[in-house]
């Protein structure tokens, strides 16, 4: 193969990738810096009983989760997206097909939407709460220091409520909720990468 086809083709390849991180960064910031500048905290929207938009924050990983202190997080996810970039640009260097390389964007979008939160949420805005709309303010005085700003969820899907049978062990009376995780882009479009790879491209 002409080495003119091979850099067109690792360049096609390349900017697939940045198209695919540019997108999901986009929609993910605009649907968090909207929320976090037009509801009050735990605002509800009721879009259909299934789909709800829901203002929480949180200091830990994707769904809501949290291990291990919030600096910890936050430096681990920069070093995190530091391997992801190095890999993905020796993946196409290497001339893996586009539909990997962008599973792989996915992933690295996703990681790097909750990064810009968690790094400059806290100096860019102030704080979220009930009967308080936040808004924009000058660098450094907003509601935390460098790398201790909140991820911004929103996405609430419900699907199925209901309450456990009383014959069922440990649990049976008790509520339950399916899916009970509030969520954002970023981890959407990291779930969906890691989904995608896991299935279709081992």
């Amino acid at each position: 193969m002409e080495k003119s086809t091979v850099n067109s083709k690792r360049k096609s390849r390349s900017l697939i990738a940045i198209a695919v991180v540019l997108a999901v960064l986009l929609l993910d910031q605009v649907s968090k810096i909207w929320v976090k500048t037009h509801m009050e905290l735990y605002e509800m929207i009721h879009i259909t009983d299934w789909f709800k938009i829901y203002f929480v924050e949180n200091n830990g990983m994707a769904f809501g989760i949290e291990a291990g202190g919030k600096l910890f997080l936050s430096v681990f996810r920069l070093i995190a997206v530091v391997f992801i970039v190095i890999y993905l640009n020796r993946l196409v260097k290497q001339g893996y097909k586009s539909s990997f390389t962008s599973c792989v964007a996915l992933i690295l979008a996703g990681a790097t939407g909750n990064i810009i939160d968690s790094v400059f949420y806290g100096v860019i805005f102030e704080a979220s709460y009930a009967g308080h709309i936040a808004s924009l303010v000058p660098w450094g005085e907003g509601y935390s220091t460098l790398l201790h700003g909140k991820v911004v969820d929103m996405l609430y899907f419900p699907l199925i409520e209901g309450t456990f049978p009383n014959w069922v062990p440990f649990v049976g009376g008790e509520d339950f909720l399916f899916f009970r995780f509030i969520f954002n882009v970023a981890d959407s479009a990291i779930t969906v990468g890691v989904i995608l790879l896991l299935l279709f491209l081992r």
